[in-house]
């Protein structure tokens, strides 16, 4: 008795209605018996090589993550140089593209010197700044 070989099965996300069919008793379908000419034509036919992978790509897509954060004006005109700097250089920039590299450069260093950097940097108070007097007389 021969059968042919079943496609395995794809499954989907469990569910109420799919768990409770997996509990039931799974009836018995009949199978087709193929001759045994068939079965050794099949057999004998030339088995074509598996196609190539697709190439793979270069950058792998990374999850982006957006975030809001407080830094003092003097060095928000910092970035903003680098930034002029940046183009100045032909390379033009953003202000994310600077931050990141910045944390790049910031996990290269050793960890003296990285803590010799955040000793460099005074700690703020978290959340938003309150409004300037200038501001509220809009």
């Amino acid at each position: 008795m021969t059968t042919t070989p079943k496609a395995p099965r794809k499954t989907a996300p469990a569910t109420k209605a799919t768990t409770a069919a997996k509990t039931a008793p799974a009836k018995k379908v009949p199978t087709q018996k193929t001759p045994a000419k068939k079965v050794a034509a099949k057999a004998a036919a030339p088995v074509k090589p598996a196609a190539a992978p697709a190439p793979v790509a270069a950058k792998p897509k990374h999850k982006l993550v957006r975030d809001s954060f407080t830094i003092p004006k003097s060095e928000y005109t910092v970035l903003e140089g680098l930034k002029h700097r940046a183009a100045q250089l032909k390379q033009p920039t953003k202000k994310s593209e600077l931050l990141r590299a910045g944390i790049a450069v910031l996990n290269a260093l050793s960890d003296k010197a990285f803590l010799e950097a955040l000793a460099g940097v005074p700690s703020l108070k978290a959340g938003r700044p309150k409004r300037e007097a200038a501001s509220d007389a809009r």
